[in-house]
């Protein structure tokens, strides 16, 4: 099949295209509003943009008064800072609680009985129970089409649970990282495989 977004009706009973760009990390991402206040919401469409200077960015949909984006954009604006923290098997549950529409100035923190941890270069803070974290300053926030924004941020600081290191390396069979898919669907990751690429050794 083949259809154009926007012009053609696809027939199917749900939207296949967040089904085919998976698995999609999740971003948790920790904010503060202007007042200091907690806010804490999931993005699946989140990832890594560069490393050297190591950036991320998360992508949300949604109006807010005065076009300021999300809560979560709308606090970025205001303060510059974000911690992006990573989502594992063990609290996948606290993450979906997270994602609740609450009020502005309600603190899903404390609604997923997640406990904060000070961040170190960032005043914003985060999930203490982690597996890591990701300290970030503001770099843009792009007005996309629609009511969508992209905030890409330099990481400034990152945090890691050395529970989770093996040998040195941050093992994602340790925290097991959960993916959004499509619809209602998330993954898992329990099982990696390695590949050289070629003229690598």
């Amino acid at each position: 099949m083949f259809y154009r977004p926007g012009i053609d009706d696809h027939g199917l009973p749900h939207n296949p295209l967040k089904a085919m760009i998976v698995p999609r990390p999740i971003g948790w991402i920790s904010t503060v509003d202007a007042e200091g206040r907690a806010n804490l919401a999931p993005y699946s469409f989140f990832n890594g943009l560069s490393d050297a200077p190591p950036m991320v960015m998360f992508s949300t949909t949604g109006p807010k008064p005065g076009g300021a984006g999300k809560d979560s954009v709308a606090n970025v604006r205001a303060t510059g800072e974000f911690c992006a923290n990573l989502v594992g098997w063990e609290l996948k549950d606290a993450m979906n609680v997270s994602a609740a529409h609450l009020e502005a100035g309600e603190d899903e923190f404390e609604a997923a009985g997640l406990e904060k941890a000070p961040c170190e270069v960032i005043s914003v803070p985060r999930v203490k129970a982690a597996a890591g974290a990701l300290e970030c300053r503001l770099w843009q926030v792009i007005d996309l089409p629609g009511d969508n924004y992209l905030t890409i941020g330099e990481v400034v600081g990152i945090h890691i649970d050395e529970a989770m290191l093996n040998e040195g390396i941050f093992d994602a069979t340790r925290w097991q990282p959960v993916s959004r898919l499509g619809y209602r669907d998330y993954a898992v990751v329990r099982e990696l495989f390695s590949m050289n690429r070629p003229g690598q050794r």
